[in-house]
């Protein structure tokens, strides 16, 4: 008998998008929370759902391992977990249900489980982890297989039920020395099978990693249910210890830094760059970070040197309007000038985007389609508004929310609330833009090559192909684009 199988609800399966994008990435938090578990002597396994078809496949390793508990732990170091989709929590309930019938204790942490406790105690769950949860899951787990004599209202950041009546004991506070849970582990992962997957679509094999916990900005918008307003951060020294065990035995060839901000805390990238160099622990990486603080001091140099191949920038919009109104902190200026220095050292650039946001007109969607223009960044993510519980947007916008709360998948892009354009209008902007991008990113190439005929690479065939395709088929979307806009206008 097993102590905890773990497991989480994202199936890769359940999401077109995703599944087209053919870039999956094993559960991070979970193995974190696995390995942090065996540091305490009890013993685990895993049911990774990410490469899984249905919800069924966790029987037969139910039948297997016979756990004590089953726990239904979430990657909250994924921003597709954030998102609360909610088809991943019909894949939560059912994987509860399978985990009851075959005598086990559930136990579910996410955000989506943190928003919706009750809906999770009715589909099954004996008790739901709000917050930051390994430790709490230590504790209800040495409650549950050890007799540890601890009440369970003296464990923070837990909810269970008492007769019809849902607990809800304190709030724990957040760990702010992170360099004491240990290495995720990744001998729980079927690592080959992601390492085929990669390389039969993109030619090479890319692993997660984090490095902090949190992020201070105030973004109306970003939900923030598992660590509220605070950040906490590694050590370079315990991520480099970690980037050097990746590089020996899982051998990708790059690693998604998954931290919602990179490198905040003063000198820490500085740190870093010295140690991973120091180490020979570089592992091309691609990071998340705000357009203010790339440019701080010599940030991107220091990326540069420690192994960046890619920052995302929360860019959001191109109308200083509606970054304002976002309460983002950042401007358009600085939105172009880190473009332009990330540009100048060879990292490449991503943009995330999100369109919908109250009060935003065509005209700022313009300077938006601008902006991307201007910069031309090698990579963009679109999405529209979406209001997740706890945030002042969603406070503003509930009322509106009727039909429904949540997206089923990642490429949903329903508005869900009364915005400037219809839901239908927004998604062929999504085309629209991409495809616009995709026809500049092709002209960059072509530059290129005149300039260097022999950098001709296949990633760059595949550039101008892209952008071929793009081109004939640009003309057929903007009608319909033009047709939307003009349909909501005359009403």
């Amino acid at each position: 008998m097993t102590d905890v199988l773990f497991t989480h609800s994202y199936f890769l399966q359940f999401d077109p998008k995703e599944q087209r994008a053919g870039m999956p990435y094993p559960p991070l938090g979970t193995l974190t929370a696995a390995a942090y578990l065996r540091t305490f002597g009890y013993s685990i396994a895993l049911h990774d759902a990410m490469l899984s078809h249905s919800e069924d496949e966790i029987v037969a390793p139910l039948k297997a391992h016979r756990p004590r508990i089953v726990a239904i732990y979430d990657d909250g170091f994924n921003y597709l977990t954030k998102m609360c989709l909610s088809r991943m929590r019909e894949a939560a309930f059912r994987m509860s249900g399978h985990a009851k019938n075959a005598g086990a204790t559930v136990v579910v942490f996410s955000s989506d489980s943190t928003d919706h406790v009750e809906e999770y105690f009715d589909h099954g769950a004996d008790y739901v982890l709000c917050g930051e949860a390994e430790q709490t899951l230590a504790e209800l787990v040495a409650v549950l297989c050890r007799g540890v004599p601890l009440p369970l209202r003296e464990i923070a950041g837990l909810a269970f039920k008492e007769g019809d009546s849902i607990v809800r004991t304190s709030r724990r506070e957040v760990e702010k020395n992170l360099d004491r849970f240990p290495i995720p582990a990744w001998d729980l992962v079927d690592v080959e099978r992601y390492r085929e997957l990669w390389r039969k679509k993109h030619g090479y094999f890319s692993v997660n990693l984090s490095t902090t916990r949190g992020c201070p900005f105030h973004c109306n918008w970003c939900a923030k249910p598992l660590y509220g307003q605070a950040y906490n951060s590694r050590s370079p020294e315990h991520v480099v210890e970690e980037m050097k065990f990746l590089k020996e035995t899982v051998r990708p060839d790059h690693v998604w830094i998954t931290d919602d901000i990179f490198g905040l805390k003063p000198g820490w990238i500085t740190k870093f760059d010295a140690l991973v160099n120091d180490r020979q622990a570089i592992i091309p990486f691609k990071c998340l970070s705000r357009a203010d603080l790339l440019l701080k001091e010599d940030t991107i140099r220091h990326l540069k040197n420690a192994g960046c191949a890619t920052v995302w920038v929360g860019a959001e919009s191109g109308s200083q309007k509606v970054l304002d109104a976002m309460e983002k902190g950042t401007t358009v200026a600085q939105i172009y000038e880190a473009s332009r220095l990330l540009h100048d050292v060879g990292i490449r650039v991503g943009f995330f985007l999100q369109f919908g946001y109250p009060s935003e007109t065509w005209a700022d969607i313009e300077k938006t389609i601008g902006m991307v223009r201007d910069c031309r960044p090698e990579e963009i993510g679109i999405s529209v508004s979406y209001p997740l519980p706890g945030t002042p947007f969603y406070d503003r916008v509930r009322s509106e929310l009727v039909e429904k709360q949540n997206w089923v998948d990642s490429g949903d892009l329903d508005l869900m609330f009364a915005g400037a354009y219809s839901r239908e209008f927004y998604r062929r902007l999504h085309t629209v833009v991409h495809k616009r991008a995709s026809i500049w990113r092709g002209k960059n190439a072509t530059l290129a090559l005149l300039r260097n005929p022999f950098s001709l690479r296949p990633h760059k065939l595949r550039s101008l192909a892209a952008s071929a395709y793009h081109g004939m088929t640009l003309p057929i979307e903007l009608h319909r684009l033009r047709k939307e806009r003009a349909i909501h206008e005359s009403d």
